[in-house]
């Protein structure tokens, strides 16, 4: 029998944005997004390379997911009760999704995150009504870091849950019983690939694992950024290292292995690290080849799954998530004084700097 929590998630699952069905709220039109072909880069491959239009969920990104999923089993599991607080540390999607949910459901809703994400992350969760504490950006090890402020703080308060993105498994198993299932009945189950990058590690995890119960042939990859060991950590079979060096994206990338991620980690097929000038440069070969205006963390899964396709062969199959738009990020994707800031001035192809306006 379906527990009340994966019953809410399926009953929004079935039929895609195409169907006509209405739905309940904010939260009954979270997931059914698109699945893109990426007809230029697919051309240019041989393959066929498809993106997950996540930016097309309510809140803007595929953070939606988990935090419809986090809330409806908390309350399932009586840890949150009417009028209670929720309360989480993220790095911004998280935490816009969260904030549209207890929006939707009356609840309070109070942020902490690091001080270096974007002015529009922050303003947007404080216009949804969010209480939002920016803190410095410090290791998951200090005591100091968000993730153990956000606790703390929760613990202090009645009727109140810290959400716990990274170690809490209903974020894995919210993409396991919705966007996993989407992707293997967009491709009709003919699927060679998947490959994404990660922060929490839910949505990798609850995809990838239901994928290869699905079809033990396809095959799962994760993508890292410049500044996380989790490339390191797959590609040596197991070997934690010292974090060290940063990324331009936010959101993505870790320096330890979460609860989420651990529920898949050792059946992945493989890591692709992919840095920061490609990254860049595939967020303007998107506008201007697809018409897509995503920010750097989708195209540095479309980077990925150009590599991963080009690894699997002409002919190949694979699906990546567009986590989410350019406008959270457009004061710092689309001003060449802040790229060449961050020495990536030159990552932007010659013909294409015409997109670079924000200056």
């Amino acid at each position: 029998m379906l527990s009340v929590y994966r019953r809410a998630i399926v009953q929004q699952s079935r039929g895609f944005a195409t169907n006509n069905i209405a739905v309940d709220g904010f939260t009954g039109a979270v997931g059914n997004t698109p699945l893109i072909y990426l007809k230029t880069l697919s051309e240019q491959t041989g393959s066929k390379i498809y993106g997950k239009a996540e930016f097309q969920n309510p809140g803007g990104s595929i953070k939606d997911r988990a935090a419809v999923g986090i809330v409806l089993d908390a309350e399932e599991k009586g840890r949150i009760k009417p009028g209670g607080t929720v309360v989480e540390g993220t790095a911004g999607n998280t935490g816009i999704g969260l904030a549209h949910v207890c929006r939707a459901k009356g609840y309070k809703c109070v942020i902490f995150m690091p001080n270096t994400q974007s002015q529009e992350k922050i303003d947007l969760l404080s216009m949804l009504g969010a209480e939002v504490h920016p803190v410095p950006a410090v290791p998951y090890e200090n005591p100091l870091n968000y993730n153990h402020q956000a606790k703390e703080y929760a613990e202090r308060l009645e009727n109140a849950i810290w959400t716990d993105q990274f170690d809490n498994t209903a974020n894995a198993y919210a993409h396991y019983i919705s966007t996993g299932p989407e992707i293997w009945e967009q491709t009709k189950g003919d699927i060679d690939g998947f490959i994404c990058s990660t922060g929490t590690g839910g949505t990798l995890a609850g995809v990838g694992k239901f994928l290869k119960e699905k079809s033990p042939k396809t095959q799962v990859w994760l993508a890292d950024p410049p500044g996380s060991v989790l490339y390191k950590y797959v590609s040596s079979g197991g070997k934690l290292i010292e974090r060290g060096g940063s990324s331009i994206t936010e959101g993505i990338g870790q320096g330890r292995i979460t609860n989420n991620l651990g529920i898949f980690i050792n059946d992945l097929s493989g890591a692709l690290h992919i840095s920061d000038e490609k990254s860049i440069s595939m967020v303007y070969q998107l506008l201007d080849s697809e018409g897509l205006y995503l920010g750097a963390s989708s195209a540095l899964n479309v980077v990925a799954a150009v590599e991963l396709a080009q690894k699997l062969g002409k002919g190949s199959k694979v699906v990546t998530v567009l986590c989410d738009g350019a406008y959270r990020y457009q004061s710092r994707l689309f001003s060449k004084k802040w790229l060449e800031s961050k020495g990536l001035g030159d990552a932007i192809p010659e013909s294409l700097r015409k997109y670079a306006v924000l200056d």
